[in-house]
């Protein structure tokens, strides 16, 4: 019984550190904001933007 007890204790202790924290779930937003910002001016300038016209209109010939 003291050795299910122990496993017991040590699993939950365990859960209790699974997975992020309110802290770590705001930094990782931010990040993912800050990234897909990134994304989107890399996307829509105007270098980017001729070269996927270029790609789809070869593609669609």
């Amino acid at each position: 019984m003291r050795r299910l007890k122990t496993r017991f204790d040590r699993l939950r202790g365990e859960a209790a550190e699974a997975g992020m924290n309110t802290a770590e779930y705001a930094v990782g937003t931010l990040a993912a904001v800050a990234f897909a910002g990134l994304l989107l001016k890399v996307l829509t300038s105007g270098t980017v933007q001729t070269a996927l016209t270029a790609i789809i209109g070869r593609a669609l010939k």
